[in-house]
């Protein structure tokens, strides 16, 4: 008889606490922590164990009053400056309703962060006049082995040039801590080998060869940007209707066998080498040049096409001698990689709010966990050879700088 009054007792205080959680917004863990500390510029992912139908996490504000910050189920926090943030998790929901209020200390990191390029994900350029000879392709290198030579390259401050190729040809990289959104502010530059030969009222141009920038938050903090999402950096050309979104383009590994087709100059060795076709229905050639005897197509790569896609820029160079000897490539105002002299600082450095998704709607990141540079021009430039952007390194400009 005692057990069976025990056990209606349970039974009541649980039926009086589920009644009470349906009148009332309680205060609950959640699975999540009611402090935490975390270094500046390192994203971490609350991951809440229960769900509902809305959500909403704020930052409570000194006033008392919220700032929305995600309506997500799961939310990515990450901060640049050091102190006390203040949060609130809702779940919004008829049945279930739930508040947990807890505290993030941002503090600073034990050690001190890198300006610089700490790590290369992914390396895989286009067939180019430079490519197997920057870095330098030796029998047996692999995918891996390659990628570690160009993050060689151009991690920290080795500067040494990498070649991306043709065009779409890219390489991905990574700062070993979140590069910051920082409002009215440019947030990284990236650095190549253009200069100017060429300087007229309202244009420069010389070797300028613009690579377009892709960025992307590792919203699952896993390292890797096997689920983020990838925006690019509208710059000056995106909106232009000469612009062309959704570009495609396949290259095909030449025949070793084939006869080459040299120019009458002397200057073009095969001018039909390595063939290629677009979306577009266009078909054409990356010649090859008397400078680069090598082979252009990737050598550690097996497949026998490479495709690329992504946006395509209006082809900016111009024969100004008019006996094909002096080609000059003009650069776009603003937003592209390799297009402007490295002294040129305030237009070789990019602002994370230039992001744009797939259809050109301006997207906000908190953040870029990954940055992605790739030849944003299909272009052949006589005895020059094609049009391929080159990199040499990329800082964080929310890092000062070592003496």
């Amino acid at each position: 008889m005692k057990a069976m009054y025990k056990n209606l007792f349970v039974f009541l205080g649980i039926l009086s606490l589920f009644t009470s959680c349906r009148q009332e917004i309680p205060t609950v863990s959640l699975g999540l922590s009611d402090v935490y500390y975390l270094p500046r510029m390192k994203a971490y992912r609350f991951t809440p164990g229960f769900t509902g139908e809305t959500y909403r996490w704020s930052l409570i504000l000194p006033d008392g009053r919220d700032s929305l910050l995600s309506e997500e189920h799961y939310y990515t926090f990450v901060q640049k400056d050091e102190g006390t943030y203040n949060l609130r998790f809702e779940i919004i929901d008829k049945e279930t309703p739930y508040i947990h209020n807890f505290t993030v200390n941002v503090v600073h990191e034990l050690v001190e962060y890198s300006r610089y390029i700490s790590r290369v994900l992914e390396y895989k350029p286009a067939p180019g006049q430079f490519i197997n000879e920057i870095p330098e392709y030796v029998e047996g290198d692999t995918e891996e082995s390659i990628r570690i030579k160009v993050e060689q390259s151009i991690s920290g401050r080795a500067n040494k040039l990498v070649s991306l190729g043709g065009y779409g040809g890219y390489v991905t990289f990574g700062f070993d801590h979140t590069v910051i959104n920082v409002p009215n502010e440019r947030d990284f530059i990236i650095f190549g080998n253009a200069f100017y030969s060429l300087v007229d009222v309202g244009k420069k141009g010389g070797s300028c060869e613009p690579g377009i920038v892709m960025v992307a938050f590792d919203k699952n903090q896993n390292g890797k940007p096997d689920e983020s999402e990838w925006f690019e950096l509208a710059g000056s050309e995106y909106y232009k209707p000469e612009t062309k979104k959704n570009y495609e383009i396949t290259y095909y590994r030449p025949d070793p066998n084939k006869t080459p087709e040299p120019d009458e100059t002397g200057n073009i060795t095969d001018s039909t080498y390595i063939k290629w076709t677009d979306n577009y229905n266009a078909t054409g050639y990356i010649s090859k040049v008397i400078f680069h005897k090598q082979d252009y197509y990737p050598k550690w790569l097996s497949a026998d096409k490479l495709t690329f896609k992504g946006t395509c820029l209006k082809k900016n160079a111009e024969e100004v001698s008019g006996a094909g000897k002096y080609w000059v490539q003009y650069a776009y105002d603003w937003g592209y990689v390799d297009n402007h002299p490295n002294d040129s600082i305030s237009l070789i450095n990019f602002d994370i709010d230039w992001a744009v998704d797939n259809s050109g709607k301006k997207v906000y990141l908190p953040g870029v966990d990954f940055i992605k540079v790739y030849t944003g021009l299909n272009q052949t430039c006589g005895w020059l050879g094609e049009t391929s952007t080159e990199i040499i390194r990329a800082e964080d400009l929310h890092i000062k700088k070592n003496k």
